[in-house]
């Protein structure tokens, strides 16, 4: 299926499974050599990070743990620019090692207001790890230690992302195409 239509819009395939698999794996690994002994929770910011996030998990190779956060700053096709947080954080991140597990970072300002938030909770450490980045988005400095992929300014959906709640059951990548 090289060519999907979600909702009024057509995809072509950018990023097969595979190709998403084997990155997932290699952040792990990376993940789990920096971070040994750290016991980090992964913070998965919901909607669309749930299967990046539970792939990341299998195959993590340290003990860690895993709490879910949901912001919304997406409308359609288009980030609104504000960021509401929609459902919170109940654990103590007191001294603890957090990783915050997005799906995709572009604008990066759902991912500042979020660093921003978990700061007053006083952690020991906070990293990112992303699956997707589009670095020529970025509208605030950030570092993002674990990237999977970069990609270029295109609107995709699949593997966890979605066009108004549609296309997140797709396993591969798919970006808009125009007609």
């Amino acid at each position: 299926m090289n060519r999907v239509k979600v909702k009024d819009k057509w995809f072509e395939i950018s990023i097969p499974e595979a190709e998403i698999k084997q990155r997932v794996k290699a952040v792990a690994q990376q993940m789990s050599k920096d971070l040994e002994g750290k016991n980090p929770l992964f913070l998965a910011v919901l909607n669309g990070s749930f299967i990046f996030a539970a792939d990341l998990m299998r195959e993590m190779t340290i003990p860690c743990e895993i709490s879910f956060v949901k912001l919304a700053s997406y409308q359609g096709t288009t980030t609104t620019g504000k960021v509401h947080e929609v459902l919170g954080i109940n654990e103590d991140l007191t001294d603890r090692t957090v990783v915050i597990v997005e799906d995709i970072v572009d604008t990066g300002l759902t991912m500042k207001r979020m660093i921003e938030s978990l700061g007053t909770r006083r952690p020991a450490a906070i990293h990112i790890c992303s699956l997707l980045v589009k670095p020529d988005k970025l509208q605030v400095d950030l570092n993002i230690e674990y990237v999977a992929m970069k990609i270029p300014n295109d609107f995709i959906v699949g593997y966890g992302l979605d066009y108004d709640q549609q296309g997140r059951q797709l396993k591969d990548i798919y970006t808009l195409v125009s007609e």
